[in-house]
């Protein structure tokens, strides 16, 4: 989730967003190894508790920033960082186990990082692409249709189960999610050589 605002300063202490933020990050290879783990009982359940906390602590890190005066630099990149990382960790793990179609994984891991990548080239030029209505769809939607996957329900909805359908409404909301970056990225190198000749 975006960060409100940034505060810079030359110490910068650890808040509670950074921790959970890290936290978050620190939840991804426990996620991942309890996924694959085919020794202990219910492991799968395990892994999605695990996943729904990460979750939640994302919720939690972005609302207690937005009620104090504004995130640090090192929890800006921290926010985002963890949230790529839970993502495209968990997703592998359940490619692995054949509870994701690779399709879906690989748009959605695609996705998140060609952001990165746009944002920090918007980033230098002083510019800044904030979250569209596309891009908490697309939050909701991943993180649930990754909760159904650990479970998978026996009964299939038409072609398809529960999960893969909401799979298929995360990947159209990424792909919508996506679009808006690179228009916003558009429009910023378009006016760029705006800005230098004034």
């Amino acid at each position: 989730m975006a960060r409100a605002g940034l505060t810079l300063s030359r110490r910068t202490p650890i808040s509670t967003p950074d921790i959970l933020a890290l936290s978050r990050i620190l939840l991804v290879p426990f996620i991942m190894a309890f996924t694959r783990s085919e020794q202990i009982d219910n492991a799968l359940v395990i892994a999605a508790t695990l996943f729904a906390i990460a979750a939640f602590t994302d919720f939690l890190d972005g609302y207690l920033a937005r009620k104090t005066s504004g995130g640090t630099l090192l929890g800006a990149f921290l926010d985002t960082t963890a949230d790529k990382i839970l993502i495209t960790g968990t997703l592998l793990a359940l490619v692995s186990i054949d509870h994701v179609s690779i399709w879906p994984a690989a748009i959605i891991i695609f996705r998140e990082f060609l952001v990165m990548a746009l944002r920090g080239i918007v980033a230098t030029q002083g510019g800044l692409i904030r979250p569209s209505t596309w891009g908490k769809i697309k939050f909701g939607t991943q993180f649930l249709a990754i909760f159904l996957a650990f479970f998978r329900l026996p009964d299939r909805w038409g072609w398809w189960y529960l999960d893969q359908w909401v799979m298929l409404i995360a990947v159209i909301a990424t792909v919508g999610s996506a679009w808006g970056y690179i228009a916003a990225f558009w429009h910023t190198v378009r006016s760029e050589p705006t800005r230098t000749s004034t």
